[in-house]
């Protein structure tokens, strides 16, 4: 969801001045207060009836454009990010970033793309087999949840994204996530491409799939695709 342009905002509609600059005050409130980023359908509930909250975001995402913190989607929500140009500013308070040894890079790019993919089927695509401690890094992390079983034999687990890891990773939707196109522009994986190189167009619904299964007993026996000729 995109805030409405600030030029078709009305505030006189709706619950008139005093409405709109309290349903303001309130948003910019949760929204300070929250630790993750916020729904528009949440923020609206919280509001006075019969002003839109596509206003108020729009009018709030312009009074803070140029101030030291500024209102983004992010997440499929809206947060107070600290503006770019400000942000090394904070680089000696912030907390040492993860860093993500290869092999765990390749395995989250492959969930994020492909997602829902099993343990067996991350490792078809990297052509090495992945170590369980690689899987348990992104899944404390939060950027990597387990889904549900494939309807297959001994039911492997399947893996997908978090809104964690699109909030840690600036993206508002899975979507964002660039194409072919634009990996070859950056020359990310220039020399390393085959002609038969596809990335997919990823999707991050959390609703399970045909071939899917819910988790059930956590507890109960999973294959999870262990197994492959070198760990990585």
């Amino acid at each position: 969801m995109t805030a409405a342009p600030v030029d078709t905002l009305d505030a006189e509609d709706g619950g008139g001045v005093e409405a709109f600059a309290q349903a303001q005050r309130i948003v910019e409130a949760l929204l300070f207060a929250s630790a993750v980023p916020l729904s528009a359908e949440a923020l609206g509930r919280a509001i006075p009836a019969g002003i839109a909250v596509e206003q108020v975001l729009a009018r709030l995402v312009e009074s803070y454009a140029t101030r030291g913190v500024n209102l983004r989607q992010v997440a499929g929500g809206w947060a107070f990010r600290t503006a770019p140009d400000l942000g090394y500013l904070l680089a000696a308070e912030a907390e040492p970033p993860r860093k993500l040894s290869r092999a765990a890079l390749e395995v989250l790019s492959i969930i994020a793309y492909h997602q829902p993919v099993t343990r067996a089927e991350i490792e078809e695509i990297r052509g090495v087999a992945t170590a369980k401690g690689t899987l348990d890094i992104l899944l404390e992390a939060g950027w990597v949840r387990l889904r549900g079983r494939r309807r297959s034999p001994g039911r492997p687990v399947t893996y997908g994204t978090t809104p964690g890891f699109l909030d840690h990773f600036g993206l508002d939707r899975i979507d964002d996530l660039p194409g072919l196109e634009e990996l070859k522009g950056t020359g990310f994986i220039e020399g390393r491409l085959t002609r038969d190189l596809q990335v997919p167009v990823p999707d991050d619904d959390p609703g399970l799939r045909d071939d899917e299964d819910p988790l059930g007993d956590l507890f109960s026996p999973l294959d999870d695709g262990e197994g492959g000729p070198q760990q990585g």
